[in-house]
């Protein structure tokens, strides 16, 4: 029988109490859901008990740890997380695990496990079903959809098909059978564990009439930053008369920040495309191609942790390492 390893973290799932707070959480979770049992030996560990907007780079860092010194005695992993910002730890742990060679799955909820017409239980049966499944990659689990954990966005608040994947394919669909419509391709290379994230990165949405100060005291305050994601228009397109983003951008890469531009929209920049996207191109702006905003703001802090030089981040951020800049 397969051999999987539940590292809870917190989130919807495990909270209670109105409002709803993290609750303790018990290890004995085949009580719950027996039915999990039945798939695979489990072992189940608590990691930290935590609403996941409080969850960030250290906490990242302690699961890539916690898989990595596991990695031999189990077959699959799955990590019991919140909706809120499951979609960045599950990218995260994409470039941090690269190659694992091992299926990494992210599940949660949308009403707690002890709530009436709760998705919680459907999702971990899911979850612990596909990480008995081999393969390998980061994939977050929801209402039936495994998704790629470096393609995936939170898309819902209400519903109970709360994430979704921009222009590519579900990685499987969970009906009566398991249907893997996405074999995410295998990019080749051994295991790589790169644990560290360099939390100095900030985003900045482009706004009709932003102000040209805000944008330069972002970057010139003190402490300031080494990374900037931009969520620009369409294409990669921003203002270039008044304000002059494109010009402000310029100044930031010039004060050596890192600039990775994205699509407020769902699709691929083309910084050539149009003029205004050619003027952030001019001044040294990286496209982030199909890159969701949290694959671009986990991917731009894993680069600063973790390559030196300016040049090698940047072939860094635009080669495809999990399927986070191309659909297939």
């Amino acid at each position: 029988m397969p051999r999987v390893l539940i590292l809870h973290t917190g989130g919807t799932l495990g909270m209670s109490g109105e409002p709803l707070r993290p609750d303790a959480f018990s290890t004995a979770l085949t009580e719950a859901v027996p039915e999990i049992a039945k798939l695979a030996q489990l072992e189940v560990r608590i990691v930290f008990n935590l609403d996941s907007s409080d969850v960030g780079p250290r906490h990242w860092k302690r699961l890539a740890c916690e898989i990595d010194e596991a990695r031999q005695d189990f077959d699959g992993f799955v990590i019991v997380h919140g909706t809120d910002t499951m979609a960045y730890t599950a990218s995260a742990l994409s470039f941090a695990l690269l190659h694992l060679g091992k299926p990494v799955i992210l599940t949660g909820a949308q009403r707690p496990l002890g709530a009436l017409r709760t998705d919680a239980k459907r999702n971990l049966v899911d979850a612990v079903e596909l990480a008995t499944r081999g393969g390998e990659g980061v994939g977050i689990c929801f209402d039936g959809l495994l998704l790629r954990g470096a393609h995936a966005t939170k898309s819902n608040v209400h519903d109970y098909r709360a994430f979704d994947s921009p222009n590519a394919p579900p990685w499987a669909r969970l009906g009566v059978d398991v249907v893997f419509e996405d074999r995410q391709p295998r990019q080749g290379g051994s295991y790589t564990f790169r644990p560290d994230f360099d939390a100095s990165v900030m985003v900045i949405h482009v706004s009709p009439g932003m102000p040209a100060d805000y944008f330069r005291d972002t970057f010139k305050s003190e402490g300031g930053i080494r990374g900037l994601v931009l969520a620009a228009y369409g294409l990669g397109t921003v203002p270039t008369a008044s304000p002059d983003v494109a010009a402000m951008v310029g100044e930031a890469v010039e004060a050596g920040i890192d600039v990775l531009v994205v699509t407020q929209s769902a699709g691929n920049i083309d910084l050539d495309k149009y003029e205004n996207s050619r003027a952030l191109r001019d001044v040294g702006a990286i496209s982030g191609g199909e890159m969701t905003l949290e694959a671009a703001v986990t991917k731009l802090m894993h680069g600063l942790a973790n390559f030196g030089d300016r040049q090698s981040r940047r072939t860094y951020l635009l080669s495809n390492l999990a399927g986070e800049r191309t659909s297939p």
